[in-house]
């Protein structure tokens, strides 16, 4: 079979097409230039390269940083200046991994696509990951049904423990394990999030914190320095609890702060983005980030909204994150937290 992979010049791709190759599948290698870091962009398809010639496959190296920006890096940036908090990852994928990258994969003839992340596919869906610390399933939720049957996740079966010193065992010529670092949540992000912010923004306007009833309690040093949850940073006056983020005001340039017991919510409202007109309304599992585990929920559609009641509510729910429904182990769609 004639299978189209995803490469990122880590050992998590290529340790992918070297599996696939013993399969005895036909390879082909796709490396998107979606950042502006031409020097990370050089050592990994110096990595593809090696990984090429020695398992004798054909690659594309496919610049894809304009769109890449339209679609992610403009919405990542836009995002942060409307007080939300984004989820970047979640949204390059159906849009770049498994939508532009997808559609290269079909015009080479290629009859799968394949990716070394840690995720399954069962019956049309998306599954959790064999290994739940490393299950990536969070940031597929917006993949296409048509998309997802052509899907191989050659690691999702496998612990992430065990692959590297496999890899490199099976693999010699990728180097040592000290040559790679774990990859980076967001590629464009090397430091810290404001880091990004300030290229385009200004992001130290001071404003005020208020308290949940409205009443001014102290500063802070601008609202894009701070996500939902957060505790440090905030200066509230004659404060002897701890205060949490529990509210952005980008219009008006205000923190709201609150104690931890303010921060839990019970109910999601989100803007469907996945989850299928023929969904019925019932119990299901839902997250409203990527490491938190799967919480009981009522959850419905109303309109183009997602609603989910959950039973024992959540901390420091962010809008502007995904809001997934899972049915055991399967993802079935998800949204955009909105409130």
């Amino acid at each position: 079979m004639k299978i189209a992979l995803l490469m990122s010049g880590g050992i998590d791709s290529s340790y992918s097409a070297y599996l696939l190759k013993q399969e005895g599948h036909e390879v082909v290698g796709i490396y998107l230039k979606l950042h502006e870091d031409e020097n990370k962009h050089k050592i990994n398809i110096a990595n593809i390269e090696k990984v090429s010639h020695h398992l004798g496959i054909e690659t594309h190296i496919i610049d894809a940083k304009a769109l890449f920006k339209e679609h992610v890096y403009d919405y990542f940036v836009r995002s942060y200046e409307q007080g939300l908090t984004p989820n970047p990852c979640a949204f390059c994928n159906p849009r770049m991994k498994f939508g532009f990258a997808f559609e290269k994969a079909m015009e080479l003839g290629c009859e799968k696509i394949a990716t070394g992340h840690y995720a399954r596919v069962k019956d049309g869906h998306i599954q959790e990951a064999y290994d739940m610390s490393k299950d990536q399933s969070y940031f597929l939720f917006g993949l296409k049904k048509e998309v997802i049957e052509k899907i191989l996740f050659p690691l999702g079966g496998m612990k992430k423990e065990d692959i590297k010193p496999i890899a490199l065992e099976k693999l010699p010529w990728l180097g040592t394990l000290e040559t790679y670092k774990e990859s980076q949540e967001i590629c464009f992000v090397t430091d810290t999030y404001i880091e990004v912010l300030k290229k385009h923004l200004n992001v130290d306007q001071k404003g005020v914190v208020k308290d949940t009833s409205g009443k001014v309690i102290g500063e802070h040093k601008g609202y894009m320095h701070y996500t939902i949850g957060k505790r440090k940073g905030l200066t509230i006056n004659g404060a002897h609890d701890p205060h949490f983020v529990v509210g952005i005001d980008a219009k008006t340039n205000t923190v709201v702060a609150g104690t931890k017991e303010e921060l839990l919510q019970k109910r999601v409202v989100a803007s469907n983005f996945s989850l299928p007109d023929d969904f019925k309304e019932g119990i299901y599992g839902v997250k409203v980030r990527y490491r938190s585990p799967q919480a009981k929920a009522h959850v419905k559609i109303e309109g183009d909204k997602i609603i989910a009641e959950l039973e024992t509510g959540v901390y420091g729910l962010a809008s502007g994150q995904a809001l997934v429904v899972y049915q055991d182990d399967l993802v079935l769609g998800g949204g955009w937290i909105e409130a």
